[in-house]
């Protein structure tokens, strides 16, 4: 939806509206209650895309600042390399590290919206869980992704930079939409994933193993025609695109033999990425595999510590 339609009202509503993020994890810590026979572990990474460049919302104010790069693991799961990815032990913990991370995001104001979001916010939290009785592992991420405003660069009131953000943020958007249409015609063909860094963290959501839910705004005003329109577009275009999901599960007696699988898929993901780099056109099927979550301490979140 365009810039001021309240996208980013709907993920985070305020005080006396909560919006989808802190409601989501209010039932995810509900669920984890009610799950007595299994361990889970929670753990988070938020990251924004501005002007083509991704940032770590999470990094410490005393950590120094890496590169990031987006890829995917052994079994098909995006994740971003570089990324702080910070533990999750409660409701409360949830909620401080979110605001957090909001709090360095990037926003402006334009004509069309006082205090508009001119970045792509992805925030996903990784589910790692274990079947005390049978053994059994399972592992998700759920991701919260909340767009940058499309609109015309005409109504922005846009100086140097916030053409460049426009500029910047229509073409991810652009990029997003060839990749709806290309999922939602049904044919078997290239999915151009790897035109943005957007289309790229959000392609394990859109045409990998994953159950997406997405929120189309629009504004009721006449003067918006134009951009309702190309809202409903997108919204046509995304109602075409199947999924089948399946849980990522594996047990004691596949540890051994997807631990070798994981490495190779992992030696094959890297290969394929330097013949893209190349040039190098094909498509294969991904298979999902599992890992198992670590044994690693956890600690309370400190956005001060390095």
């Amino acid at each position: 939806g365009q810039t001021g339609s309240g996208k980013t009202f709907t993920i985070q509503g305020d005080a006396k509206n909560p919006g989808l993020t802190p409601r989501i994890f209010e039932e995810l810590f509900t669920i984890l209650d009610s799950m007595d026979n299994f361990e889970v572990s929670l753990s988070c990474y938020m990251v924004e895309l501005y002007l083509e460049s991704l940032k770590d919302l999470l990094r410490p104010k005393k950590a120094a600042e890496v590169p990031l790069e987006i890829k995917k693991n052994a079994h098909g799961m995006v994740v971003v390399e570089g990324a702080h990815e910070i533990p999750i032990e409660s409701l409360s913990q949830a909620n401080k590290i979110f605001e957090f991370g909001l709090d360095n995001r990037k926003t402006a104001s334009t004509n069309m919206n006082a205090t508009s979001s001119r970045s792509h916010l992805v925030f996903s939290i990784v589910i790692n869980s274990r079947n005390k009785q049978t053994g059994q592992r399972t592992v998700g991420k759920l991701s919260l992704v909340d767009l940058a405003g499309s609109e015309r660069v005409s109504k922005t009131g846009a100086d140097k930079e916030r053409l460049k953000e426009a500029l910047a943020i229509n073409k991810s958007l652009s990029a997003l939409g060839n990749v709806i249409s290309a999922l939602g015609d049904g044919k078997k063909k290239h999915v151009p994933y790897r035109d943005n860094k957007l289309t790229m963290l959000m392609e394990d959501s859109l045409g990998g193993n994953a159950k997406t839910l997405m929120f189309v705004n629009v504004s009721p005003a006449s003067y918006n025609t134009d951009e309702t329109n190309t809202s409903l577009t997108y919204a046509k275009r995304v109602k075409n695109i199947k999924n089948v999901a399946v849980k990522n599960t594996k047990s004691k007696q596949t540890d051994k033999m997807n631990a070798i699988i994981m490495e190779l898929q992992g030696e094959i993901t890297r290969l394929e990425s330097k013949l893209e780099e190349g040039g190098v056109k094909f498509r294969r099927t991904n298979t999902n595999f599992n890992i198992g979550e670590g044994d690693e301490e956890e600690k309370e979140f400190d956005p001060d510590e390095e």
